[in-house]
């Protein structure tokens, strides 16, 4: 037995690596990497089978936002072109395109500090549309929120809220001020006691150590986030944050194999820069991450569609969608 299946029966059993284990996973031989997918294909397969299940983000507001990510072209200083929020009826339209196009979950994201009461109204106005029409899950990413207005949004249907950790509570600062990792971490608690499942992930690749994501992924674990996008830090803002070298195939592969096995039964995503940093290797993320945004993301274009059920189907995986009898619950 490798040390690799060793950890696998720790995630099987519901134990949690010790650090010296995850540091390691991070930092394990590239020659090692076929049986470090091996023994995470082991977990992926126990709690998912050959299931994928494939998300669609609309950037139903987009731009002119006050806080300062560094990683993010959203923010006020106009590297992209804004526009108020979409109208009900055009977030239900593309929500509706998103169920044709095999999706299982559709993302409603705003750029914002957090959702003005227009804004909600607006959204929950959409969401209670979508679930009497569509056989669609819902996820909705609109920045911090309060009590209140978590409460509205699961009232209306909501189903699960994002809002992304990002990094380690200790490389934080070095990419935003305007809030705190502990503003973030409020944020989630406050959304699961309204009722909502959690969503929260990060971003490799911004200068951040391996002792800082395996900080991540202990800390989406600690919080019992249901559903965990992996994203690989892109290009996109002059002045970004950028590691001291870049990311390798291998490393980011590693990366969604110690997420799987820190968080054995959770949805795991392979998020924004997928195509970018795992290049030739894309599809064996598959053997770790269950879940695959596809159509783009918000700040730039994926492979498309087409493309991203190829490659699920020539691994011989199927996708999941919420049963038309199911309605949108």
């Amino acid at each position: 037995m490798t040390s690799y299946e060793a950890l696998a029966d720790k995630a099987l059993a519901g134990e949690p690596l010790t650090r010296e284990e995850a540091l390691g996973v991070l930092r394990c031989d590239d020659a090692d990497l076929p049986a470090l997918l091996a023994a995470t294909w082991r977990v992926r397969r126990r709690f998912h089978g050959n299931t994928v299940k494939v998300h669609v983000l609309m950037n139903a507001k987009r731009g002119g936002c006050a806080e300062d990510c560094g990683f993010c072209v959203q923010a006020a200083d106009g590297a992209v072109e804004p526009y108020r929020l979409q109208e009900a009826d055009e977030i239900l339209r593309e929500a509706r395109e998103a169920h044709a196009r095999g999706a299982w979950k559709f993302c409603i994201v705003t750029a914002t500090r957090g959702p003005s009461e227009r804004d909600l109204d607006t959204v929950c106005e959409a969401v209670r549309q979508i679930k009497k029409t569509v056989p669609i899950r819902i996820c909705a990413s609109l920045g911090l929120l309060t009590p209140e207005k978590a409460a509205r949004l699961a009232e209306a249907g909501v189903d699960r809220f994002n809002h992304n950790l990002e990094s380690s509570e200790r490389f934080f600062p070095e990419v935003c001020s305007t809030h705190t990792w502990r503003d973030r971490v409020r944020t989630l608690r406050t959304a699961k006691a309204a009722g909502m499942e959690l969503c929260s992930g990060g971003i490799v690749g911004m200068g951040e150590t391996d002792e800082d994501v395996v900080d991540l992924a202990l800390a989406v674990r600690e919080l019992d986030v249901d559903s965990i996008p992996v994203n690989f830090m892109m290009p996109v803002r002059e002045g970004a944050p950028r590691p001291a070298a870049p990311l390798t195939p291998a490393y980011a592969l590693k990366v969604l194999c110690l997420t799987r096995l820190l968080n054995p039964s959770k949805d795991i995503r392979a998020a924004a820069g997928r195509e970018l940093h795992l290049r030739a290797l894309q599809p064996m993320a598959l053997y770790a991450a269950n879940s695959i945004f596809t159509d783009g993301y918000l700040n730039t274009p994926g492979q498309g569609i087409s493309q991203d059920m190829a490659m699920i189907r020539d691994l011989g995986f199927v996708t999941v969608q919420v049963p038309e009898h199911a309605g949108a619950a």
